[in-house]
């Protein structure tokens, strides 16, 4: 099972959703009427990761976070895959009659689902972390698709093809996302902190709070 989560966890790392995203988003906005959809989706998407970031920099910089729910952020993965993958799966069959539509984004929002369990089994995130993140993400990519209204038009079998061989691929041998380090570098310059917060450091902090109200003294 290792093998297995670490696998699906990938799904949902920015650095392969994100090409898959622009390339089609970029055939949407080439198709005629469909570039308010590329536009809408691109715009939910960007809101949605500054959001995720925003809530990182402010725990890892400022020690904002929810010790009783072990909460240190919005999972980046958890948020990208579900704000992504249910409309490349409704793009795949956007030609086929209209009882398939719901089908694909369902199962576009299961398999975010499953990165988002993924990243609780791999120990990367709490399961607060994970279902906010898929919830903000889903939230994304459904409030896409109430603002505007797709092609009755599936993506180019050849476009479903390289997005499909991109993920497979990067998925097998792209190295792993840097993105974690990157925030936190961020998070610390920001703060003019010389280390990140960490989640230990908060526990420990919300214990010592919790030992002091109930009227014992912790020794420093």
């Amino acid at each position: 099972m290792y093998l297995f989560w670490h696998t699906v966890t990938r799904f949902g790392e920015a650095q392969l959703l994100l090409p898959a995203l622009l390339a089609v988003t970029a055939w949407l906005a080439l198709r005629a009427g469909a570039a308010r959809v590329a536009l809408v989706w691109l715009g939910t998407t960007a809101v949605a990761a500054l959001l995720t970031t925003a809530s990182k920099v402010a725990f890892i910089g400022y020690g904002v976070g929810y010790a009783p729910l072990d909460f240190t952020g919005i999972s980046g993965h958890a948020m990208f895959s579900a704000a992504i993958l249910p409309l490349l799966a409704r793009e795949t069959v956007g030609a086929s009659h209209p009882r398939w539509h719901a089908p694909a984004v369902l199962a576009g929002l299961a398999l975010a689902a499953l990165v988002a369990v993924s990243r609780v089994k791999v120990h990367a995130h709490s399961p607060s972390e994970c279902w906010v993140g898929f919830g903000l993400g889903a939230a994304s990519s459904l409030l896409a698709l109430r603002a505007a209204e797709l092609p009755q038009a599936s993506a180019p079998k050849k476009l479903v093809l390289i997005v499909g061989v991109w993920l497979a691929v990067a998925v097998a041998g792209a190295p792993p996302s840097r993105t974690h380090d990157w925030v936190t570098q961020l998070s610390v310059q920001l703060a003019g902190r010389s280390q990140p917060y960490t989640r230990a450091q908060m526990h420990r902090e919300w214990q010592q709070q919790q030992q002091r109200l109930n009227g014992r003294v912790v020794a420093p």
